[in-house]
């Protein structure tokens, strides 16, 4: 190995990293005890942030750009190893990768149900769960913080960490919101923003963002929810004594279009049994089975007619009102005659007294005049 070769090996002047993995948040570049040449060219891509650790201190951190190691772009290095009047000699850190796009579609959710006061239902459980978003917004202090001297640092060691955040947040969230169960689904947006505002502090001091927050459901037991589909179904179905009916119908004409063998005969069977059910749900207004039901009620009996009073016409002047009673008085009398104009409410004008029904059947009680002789 001639002498070129050993110092190209031993000093590093090209310092770059392109991922190839979608998960990777920290990388080291492995210099596996070179040293970096003075004048060395940084890459630092869109997307990445270089942090330099020298002798276990936080050096300096490089956004995107192509970089000199000099020491005029080096001022925090420089003061570490007071190379106040410049430097020409190789020198030895550590550069670790920091990764700063976003993690997208990270992943939370209640591992244990939520206890909460429903204005509608009372004491409930639920259960929520959604995905997020996470960059790195402070490479130096998530270095610091987190990430330590891991040399590959990836966002599985982190989200459960996260995710033990978000869960106690949506938790103490959701209970206070006051808002019904029901109502929930309409107001995810404004519930993950809440609970955005709680947990960034914390994930500050990690040096990372939450940029996006998403609830995508909340759910009660699987109990609760068969009940509530029942109730739901209810309401749907409206008049049950009708759907039952439907539904026995519906029933008997599937019985009907079985055909051929036992198949028919024991579809005919179900078609009596179903129509004489019928029959008795016909005659029940439970729609159960009539021999268990108590009997309907007969139907109350009509209202007595309404009895009319009647005004008498005589020589150009009325008189009245009188009953059916006092009517039979006064054609008991001779006051009231077949001949003798009457009214009462709803007739069409004035008319004889015998020509009215109602009217006609007093006269009917005493006979006629005798006709006249001759």
């Amino acid at each position: 190995m001639g002498i070129l070769d050993f110092l190209s090996g031993q000093f590093i002047d090209v310092i770059e990293w392109t991922d190839d993995t979608r998960d990777t948040m920290v990388w080291r570049f492995e210099r596996e005890g070179h040293e970096i040449k003075y004048g060395a060219k940084l890459t630092v891509r869109e997307g990445q942030a270089a942090v330099f650790i020298h002798e276990g201190q936080l050096a300096d951190v490089f956004t995107p750009g192509l970089y000199m190691l000099e020491t005029n772009n080096m001022p925090i290095m420089t003061t570490l190893q007071h190379w106040d009047h410049g430097f020409k000699s190789p020198f030895k850190s550590e550069i670790y990768f920091v990764n700063t796009t976003r993690f997208t579609s990270m992943k939370w959710g209640t591992k244990n149900p939520i206890m909460c006061r429903d204005p509608e239902f009372g004491p409930v459980r639920l259960r929520a769960y959604g995905t997020y978003t996470m960059r790195v917004a402070d490479p130096g202090r998530f270095m610091t913080e987190i990430v330590g001297t891991d040399g590959e640092f990836t966002s599985d060691e982190i989200s459960y960490q996260i995710r033990n955040i978000v869960v106690q947040s949506i938790s103490q969230t959701l209970a206070g919101s006051g808002i019904p169960v029901l109502d929930m689904a309409a107001n995810t947006s404004d519930l993950g923003k809440l609970v955005t505002s709680a947990i960034q502090p914390t994930i500050n001091e990690y040096g990372l963002s939450i940029p996006e927050f998403y609830i995508e459901n909340i759910s009660l037991p699987e109990a609760v929810e068969e009940v509530l589909d029942k109730r739901t179904s209810m309401g749907i179905v409206g008049d049950l004594g009708r759907y039952t009916q439907f539904s026995a119908a519906e029933a008997m004409t599937k019985a009907s279009e079985n055909q051929g063998g036992a198949g028919a005969g024991m579809g005919a069977g179900m078609g009596m049994g179903m129509g004489m059910a019928m029959g008795g749900m016909m005659n029940s207004p439970w729609g159960g089975n009539a021999q268990r039901q108590p009997a309907a009620a007969p139907p109350p009996p009509p209202p007595p007619p309404v009895e009319h009073v009647w005004h008498i016409a005589e020589n150009g002047e009325t008189s009245g009102p009188f009953s059916r009673a006092d009517m039979g008085q006064k054609v008991a009398s001779g006051e009231l005659t077949r001949d003798t104009t009457v009214w009462t409410a709803g007739q069409d004008g004035w008319l004889k007294a015998g020509d009215i029904e109602e009217l006609a059947t007093l006269f009917t009680v005493m006979p006629p005049p005798p006709p006249p002789a001759g």
